[in-house]
């Protein structure tokens, strides 16, 4: 399942946040790569664990949990620290899977990846190339979305990032660990939820069958979720 998010970062949020990484330090993104994905990674980052990249994650933190659609669909149990990526002047990160674990250098803190996310940075106009191109049973999803929007996918998809031929493209990118570790349940969870939140306005809060319907969306998730 693919849900593009989008206004997750507001457009004085992003230029706030353009204003401190422009400024900033950048190293070389492998620095955060598994194996294979050294073979293919070419791009910097903000260095891991770095004073801006904590004061900028937090801020990413603070904003997922006041997405209702990115709860609703990710389910989140532990969401990853973002770590930021940059790329310019041909950089890529060619087809890699990500690693099924991540564990946060010098903590005991580490998640099970069941959701990649990849928060853009840089409006589609800023840089040529730089599609996230993810490729899974859904087919071939090629995605360069405006700056402040965010994609979530499978982290199990394979995906790669195109080169980037003109400009610079910044993101943020990280995964989450869902309390309903199956896709499929997630994505029916997703659907009655959507489902629930358009029908509500239509018939009310206090219509009987809303309600029925919100219960086998909460028994559902009951049965399911692991916390």
């Amino acid at each position: 399942m693919l849900v593009h998010i989008p206004n997750v970062l507001n457009r004085d949020q992003v230029q706030q946040f353009r204003t401190l990484m422009d400024a900033a330090d950048w190293t070389d993104g492998n620095q955060t790569s598994g194996a294979q994905s050294a073979l293919a990674k070419n791009n910097t980052q903000l260095p891991e664990g770095s004073p801006l990249a904590k004061q900028l994650g937090a801020a990413i933190l603070d904003a997922l949990g006041a997405s209702p659609q990115f709860v609703s669909a990710a389910l989140p149990l532990k969401v990853f620290p973002p770590l930021f990526n940059r790329y310019q002047g041909e950089q890529s990160f060619g087809l890699h899977i990500d690693n099924s674990i991540r564990i946060l250098r010098g903590s005991d803190f580490r998640i099970r990846s069941d959701l990649s996310s990849t928060l853009f940075l840089s409006d589609p106009d800023e840089y040529e190339g730089g599609e996230l191109v993810i490729q899974d049973t859904f087919g071939e999803q090629r995605v360069k979305l405006p700056a402040g929007d965010l994609i979530l996918y499978p982290a199990s998809s394979e995906h790669l990032v195109t080169p980037v031929t003109r400009g610079v493209r910044v993101a943020s990118f990280f995964w989450t660990q869902s309390m309903v570790r199956d896709e499929a349940a997630r994505r029916t969870l997703y659907d009655l939820d959507t489902a629930i939140q358009a029908l509500v306005p239509v018939i009310g809060n206090d219509d009987p069958q809303a309600i029925k319907l919100t219960g086998v969306y909460h028994n559902l998730l009951r049965r399911w979720a692991e916390c």
